[in-house]
């Protein structure tokens, strides 16, 4: 029987993840919701990004608030990386979606899915070497996001470019507190980076919900 870990920041990462786990569940459903009858691919593209980041973060709940063998909690991380990994090609593809004025190349989702899969097997065999590529790649892919929405935010292209390069910032933010491991607060209870990055993390998917509804509003009534 799994028991709660007993290390404070471990439960506060713990709680933090389930927050943002519902806080992802109910922005899938709204941006479902806000784009179903107006853009069916872009709500798709960002129903699957916020719905497997509410999957990957459920799983890290799990995986910060139990005690567990380092080989269970090695095979639970798996199927949180692979989530993770294919939100950041989806992520892309929404950006490419709306800076080629609503339009994809039909090979573009199929090219990324597959890249994901396979980065994600190189990652399981090479697990200390590319936890390092991933993270570059990660920030070349927010940092290109957050250039992408401020270009279309300064030529007024795309409705709601503005909130969505404003979201993007905080996730920037967020992944830099993430990645400083040294950092510590206390706020009634203890917080560590992880559960830190969590709480930022809330902040931008806020952001970004309501720059996609500005944006599916401005092509329709919802």
């Amino acid at each position: 029987m799994l028991q709660i870990t007993d290390i404070p920041t471990e439960q506060t990462t713990a709680a933090t993840d389930l927050l943002l786990a519902i806080l992802a569940f109910i922005v899938t459903l709204r941006v479902y919701k806000s784009g179903k009858g107006i853009d069916l691919i872009k709500t798709r593209i960002w129903t699957w990004v916020f719905g497997l980041l509410t999957f990957a973060s459920a799983i890290g709940a799990v995986a910060h608030g139990f005690q567990m063998s380092k080989l269970t909690k090695f095979v639970l991380w798996q199927p949180l990386n692979l989530a993770l990994v294919v939100t950041i090609c989806l992520f892309a593809a929404g950006i490419v979606y709306d800076l080629k004025n609503f339009r994809l190349p039909k090979a573009l989702v199929p090219i990324l899915l597959v890249s994901a899969i396979i980065f994600f097997a190189l990652t399981v065999i090479f697990p200390d070497a590319l936890t390092t590529v991933f993270i570059k790649v990660e920030a070349i892919a927010m940092l290109f996001a957050f250039v992408v929405y401020t270009i279309l935010a300064s030529r007024k292209t795309i409705k709601g470019a503005g909130l969505m390069a404003a979201g993007i910032l905080v996730t920037i933010i967020a992944a830099v507190i993430q990645a400083i491991k040294t950092i510590r607060i206390i706020f009634i209870w203890q917080f560590d980076h992880n559960g830190i990055f969590h709480i930022v993390q809330m902040i931008a998917i806020i952001f970004l919900l309501q720059g996609l509804q500005r944006e599916f509003k401005s092509r329709g009534i919802r």
